[in-house]
């Protein structure tokens, strides 16, 4: 029963509400909507046997334009058979509900209903876009890595700006592995092979499987393998090329790891530099935390800042005892300068929980801008999507917008800005 009570229980029906009550004031530049997609396990036959992260998805959207929050929608996403509920992307012009594992997405339309099934990616192999596909903010087009259970190879897909697959290449494995992200560079694709896999269709740790990080050109050709300690990788920040080497910024935890319950791992931001002869394995900073982002803009480039949102796991200094309803999540905010190895800190209230910030560019800075986000407010059991000022981090925020209706914790969202 856990991740189907408190902050994580499924929302029962859609809302849509109009010009939302705010407090503070809106950013004028901010025009576009703030879109999450998440499980919204509803109807659950056993309870018991509930494995967090599965069941039908859910978008929640806010349209801002001129200072006003014009209207929030939440709206199940519509498709039989399976759950596209692990991110929200917009390629080709079009909104997409991402899938897990190789499955094809959902096409929402601008209001977020779901128009139906879309092969965005797909391949002769049956292979579409992945979880965390990612764009290449110079040419635009949408990188993926794709898996597919029962497979014991991977795809690596690019698909151009009107949506057609223009590279697909096959990435020999031993066996189906749980590639939820993977790295991308400005010349290079990261991808790594953990004990966390497939037995068979069953995702399960298997501890006798080896850990290795593997680097390909992004034109396709040999991928040079390092073995690396056991660990479960949750989330890529970003990566680079660095003269001869690649660096690799991202979430990692020690195993074994248990996909039904990721509030019982502690995890932590590294740094792995991979070279021709050895990938190097570094902790940035040991305070538990995921949900990594940076400024999109910089996305396969190198970068100063990043952003990640706090676990509760063994009481981390700045969220107050008790904070949390669960240790995959609590009620703070990090922001990393690189640059200086330092790292700021913005707590919301002591019961409230946030997850993933998105951060929206205003300018030319990499940190001029706003971050986005979801807040579970407990007195109202309603969210809030807070805008912080991501050059005044630990200030107030600018805005709070209050939406009718909770948003259960997890996953992942984008900023749509209007064209």
């Amino acid at each position: 029963m856990r991740y189907l009570e408190g902050h994580f229980a499924p929302v029962e029906v859609e809302v849509t509400a109009y010009d939302l009550p705010v407090t503070g004031r809106i950013p004028a530049e901010l025009g576009g909507r703030y879109v999450r997609n998440g499980p919204n396990p509803v109807g659950v036959e056993d309870p018991g046997t509930h494995v967090w992260g599965m069941g039908q998805g859910m978008v929640h959207g806010v349209r801002l334009r001129d200072g006003r929050a014009e209207w929030y929608r939440n709206r199940f996403v519509r498709v039989p058979g399976y759950a596209p509920m692990v991110h929200v992307i917009e390629h080709a012009g079009q909104i997409f509900a991402m899938a897990e594992g190789g499955l094809p997405p959902a096409l929402l339309d601008d209001e977020l209903n779901t128009v139906g099934f879309c092969r965005l990616g797909a391949t002769a192999e049956g292979f579409t876009a992945g979880a965390h596909s990612k764009h290449d903010p110079r040419t635009g087009e949408l990188h993926s890595l794709s898996y597919m259970a029962g497979r014991d190879f991977v795809q690596y897909i690019v698909t151009d700006t009107a949506g057609a697959v223009v590279r697909a290449v096959p990435i020999a494995m031993t066996r189906t592995p749980f590639l939820h992200d993977f790295a991308l560079t400005g010349d290079h694709v990261v991808l790594w092979d953990t004990p966390l896999g497939f037995d068979g269709f069953d995702c399960r740790w298997l501890p006798g499987h080896p850990t290795r990080v593997g680097v390909m050109p992004r034109t396709g050709g040999e991928v040079r393998w390092h073995d690396i300690d056991p660990v479960h990788v949750s989330h890529t920040l970003n990566a680079y090329d660095d003269g001869d080497s690649v660096v690799v910024d991202l979430v990692t935890a020690r195993g074994p790891f248990d996909p039904a319950d990721p509030g019982a791992i502690r995890p932590v931001l590294d740094r792995w530099t991979i070279t021709t002869d050895e990938a190097q394995q570094q902790r940035i900073d040991d305070r538990p935390q995921d949900f990594p982002r940076i400024n999109d803009a910089y996305a396969g480039h190198p970068h100063r800042y990043g952003y990640s949102a706090a676990t509760a796991l063994y009481g981390i200094p700045f969220a107050p005892e008790g904070a949390a309803p669960d240790a995959a999540f609590s009620n703070a905010l990090v922001k990393h300068d690189f640059q200086r190895c330092t790292a700021e800190v913005h707590a919301f209230g002591a019961e409230e929980t946030v997850g993933e910030a998105v951060f929206v560019a205003t300018g030319s800075g990499e940190d001029e801008g706003y971050l986005l986000t979801y807040v579970h407010d407990p007195h109202r059991n309603a969210a809030d999507l807070v805008v912080l000022a991501a050059r005044d981090f630990t200030g107030e925020p600018i805005a709070r917008i209050h939406l009718p209706a909770r948003v259960p914790l997890g996953l992942h969202g984008n900023w749509l800005p209007d064209h």
